[in-house]
């Protein structure tokens, strides 16, 4: 029944053949992660329509897949944390008892897989030989998810060789060995009603049943990543973030590394592929590439925030990359890329929403093209791609030590209020800025498109426990000996999506990004001023290169420009969302709000007078 011997490991052994004897399926096939498995898994698709070839001469090796119409988002609804106490998945989560979680998926994993194949995806996130990384194994019965989890993670046999090793010494020591996470997904009947993503992070285990889209499918990307890793890293000390790695590399040959969280539509993945302006580029700026969506943090020997892209690939958004907003993945497209729910050209090419050439012929579902029936691609349709392939990727992406981080930036889609770019005084306000950032929803996420909403380090459907004690978490790295605050990351906030009295965007955005960027760095050097407002420190005009940028006197204004009474407004706000998490908020974030409220009301009385 089985390709291959059974693992080193009794504990992985042990649960694959409880998982067959629940879903009883025909065949089991432990993934070794090679090239011929994956061309092999390919063709079976291609031939079963799973998969369709595009045009071999302008993107070798590339696939689409079509999703049902049904199944082409995250379910954040159908999406539970498990914990056996309640108040520690927090208000941020749907909770269910571990208990009925296990009984609720296995009454529909029962049987599930008659007639399929079982995959073992042994994988690890993050470089194979790196301290910072954690493995995991996903049991699917999809073979796409198979291909898509080769692309996103270091997935086969070198990841069992070390799932297998960290097993085994455990075992010697008298511990549990199956401390990997364990993922198990089916596909279902692609049912509504019978889809739930379940999360247990006190057993560090998923269960997703009813969905084949990516996040809801690929176990090892947000759910692994971000809702388990999370859990883990506050047991462990470190942080998982749903944050982007960049590395500008200045003139002088220096490279300082930046962090950043964006909730989905908000620029993330063109702020990690940017390319910097013309006049840039010609005194020698570069920019790096190390992630475009998750990031693992841990304090060094040195006391700085070292950090590592647990991910080996892409899974981005395909509308709106082109070759003005994200020239770099537009680059790393024509070869060697799955595509899902994109459209198609007469040249059997892909095409989307945002491209310069081309002309849809084929919708998403595969129907003709008929722009009065919506757009060609879905709004959230996706490609897949190795991170290897990206123009920009970092030497530093496969350091196992990570690379140190120079700033911590949080950033939203805000039309009003929120300047271009402030820093926060000092640590604990910047957890304050980042527990309280808000941003339009997208259609990454069901329901209402454009209502704005707070998103903690654009966490909210992602954190794997209560959001009050993933404050104190961040928090305690400002009094850690091991993360001295003198060590840790200056904390900024940015703001691309300001717009002016005419409803159009203020700044030109894109590579320009690189000037707010540069201040920033400038900042972490000492080299750069700062007016001090009581909501953070605002750059002075004069400290920011703006040589030739065409901004009008109301986006200076509006861009650099502090609004007292709006802040006030924004302060009492963030406070009715914080007092949702009730006593277990951490004072000192309470009291750091107090304090910026405080100097609000203080200064507008000495205006006043």
């Amino acid at each position: 029944m089985s390709s291959r011997p059974p693992s080193r490991l009794p504990a992985l052994n042990d649960w694959v053949a409880s998982v067959a004897a629940l879903t009883t399926p025909d065949r089991i096939h432990w993934c070794d992660g090679s090239e011929a498995e994956d061309a092999a898994l390919k063709r079976a698709m291609l031939a079963d329509g799973t998969l369709h070839a595009l045009n071999p001469d302008t993107h070798p090796g590339c696939t689409l897949h079509r999703s049902h119409p049904g199944d082409v988002a995250r379910v954040e609804h159908l999406t539970f944390v498990c914990t056996t106490d309640k108040d520690d998945a927090g208000p941020n989560n749907h909770w269910m008892s571990p208990a009925e979680g296990h009984a609720k998926m296995d009454a529909l994993f029962a049987g599930c897989m008659k007639g399929r194949t079982l995959y073992v995806i042994p994988y690890c996130m993050g470089p194979i030989d790196s301290p910072l990384a954690r493995c995991g194994v996903e049991i699917t019965d999809s073979p796409y998810v198979v291909a898509n989890m080769r692309i996103m993670t270091r997935m086969g046999a070198a990841a069992l060789a070390r799932i297998e090793r960290e097993g085994l010494e455990r075992a010697a020591r008298g511990e549990r060995g199956d401390t990997f996470v364990r993922g198990l997904h089916s596909t279902g009947e692609l049912d509504p009603d019978r889809r739930f993503i379940m999360h247990f992070p006190e057993e560090l285990a998923i269960k997703s049943y009813g969905s084949g889209y990516g996040g809801n499918a690929l176990l090892g990307k947000k759910c692994h990543a971000l809702r388990i890793a999370s859990y883990q890293a506050r047991t462990e000390g470190w942080l998982a973030e749903h944050m982007l790695i960049v590395g500008i590399e200045n003139p002088q040959g220096e490279t300082h590394y930046v962090a950043a969280a964006f909730p989905s539509a908000c620029g993330k993945t063109n702020l990690a592929m940017l390319i910097p302006p013309e006049g840039y580029r010609e005194k020698g700026w570069k920019v790096w590439t190390v992630g475009d969506d998750i990031c693992w943090m841990r304090p060094g020997a040195d006391g700085r925030l070292y950090a590592i892209n647990p991910e080996a690939g892409y899974f981005g958004v395909a509308p709106g990359t082109g070759a003005k907003s994200n020239p770099n993945a537009l680059a790393m497209l024509d070869r060697d890329a799955i595509f899902t729910n994109v459209g198609v050209t007469a040249e059997n090419t892909p095409w989307w929403e945002g491209l310069d050439t081309g002309t849809p012929v084929t919708d998403w579902k595969g129907q003709p093209f008929d722009p009065a029936k919506g757009p060609a691609a879905h709004p959230n349709a996706r490609f897949t791609v190795s991170a290897k392939q990206c123009p920009s990727y970092s030497p530093k992406a496969e350091d196992p030590q990570g690379v140190p981080i120079s700033a911590i930036v949080f950033g939203g889609r805000r039309a009003s209020l929120v300047p271009l770019v402030f820093e926060a005084r000092d640590w604990t306000h910047g957890v304050l800025v980042g527990a309280g950032m808000a941003s339009e929803t997208t259609a990454a996420a069901t329901g209402a498109v454009g209502v704005v909403r707070r998103d903690s380090m654009a966490m909210k459907p992602f954190c794997g426990y209560n959001f009050a004690d993933y404050f104190s978490h961040w928090l305690s790295f400002g009094n850690n000996p091991a993360s001295a605050a003198d060590k840790l990351p200056k904390v900024f906030h940015v703001n691309w999506f300001r717009k002016g009295s005419d409803g159009k965007f203020l700044w030109p955005g894109f590579g320009d990004n690189l000037r707010v960027l540069e201040w920033m760095l400038k900042r972490c050097e000492g080299k750069a001023g700062a007016v001090e407002t009581p909501v953070g420190l605002f750059p002075k005009r004069e400290d920011m290169n703006l040589d030739g940028l065409r901004l009008s006197d109301e986006a200076r204004d509006v861009l650099f420009g502090f609004d007292r009474e709006g802040w006030k407004a924004e302060m009492a706000s963030i406070g009715e969302y914080l007092a949702e998490f009730g006593p277990r908020l951490p004072a000192a974030l309470e009291a750091e709000r107090q304090r910026v409220a405080a100097a609000l009301e203080a200064e507008a009385k000495k205006a006043a007078a």
